[in-house]
């Protein structure tokens, strides 16, 4: 019997960012994911550090797995050539599959979108609503104000300690490989 299909669902944004190290750590997910075998699922967009991760997957030969709902297609620049492809009419829509077809979550740098997937995750993870891994790629710190802010959140009271747990910051790709290969197995 062959191992079941391991998905890597990644949020990040639709722009590149300001620093190359975005780009470059983009890149190395998607070429990861495929070394790994593993099935990259994603918003679906070409532009930004999603068709980064995107173009670096299917360059290396993973299968790609994208979500976008109707009203981002022409936005994001819908990529096509995907291995699946779902069109959504919701944003809502676009989560619920995404998260559903992935065994982990990894978070790159990102704006307002990526931020509400995390959020999401993070509460239904808080809510015991799954186990999934989530990872924050921190590269070059860019998430060290989130997890202050959950570190405030949690000291004045308003979420349990454990909720530090759910959320586990990596600063590479090259950390992130061991920690989604112990988490995948």
């Amino acid at each position: 019997m062959a191992p079941a299909l391991r998905s890597v669902c990644v949020y990040c944004g639709s722009r590149p960012g300001a620093r190359p190290a975005y780009v470059d750590e983009a890149r190395a997910l998607g070429q990861l994911i495929a070394a790994e075998g593993w099935r990259l699922v994603y918003g679906a967009g070409d532009v930004g550090l999603m068709g980064e991760v995107a173009r670096a997957a299917q360059g290396a030969g993973a299968r790609t797995f994208g979500v976008i709902p109707t009203h981002l297609f022409s936005l994001e620049r819908g990529k096509r050539d995907l291995s699946t492809l779902v069109v959504t009419e919701t944003m809502h829509e676009r989560k619920k599959v995404m998260f559903m077809n992935s065994d982990a979550i990894v978070v790159l740098p990102g704006g307002a979108g990526t931020l509400d997937e995390f959020f999401e995750v993070l509460t239904w993870r808080q809510l015991d609503l799954h186990a999934r891994p989530i990872f924050l790629l921190d590269t070059e710190g860019y998430w060290q104000p989130l997890l202050a802010l959950m570190g405030h959140i949690i000291a004045e009271g308003f979420a349990p300690p454990v909720m530090a747990d759910f959320v586990q910051a990596v600063p590479d790709v090259a950390t992130l490989a061991d920690a989604l290969r112990a988490a995948l197995n």
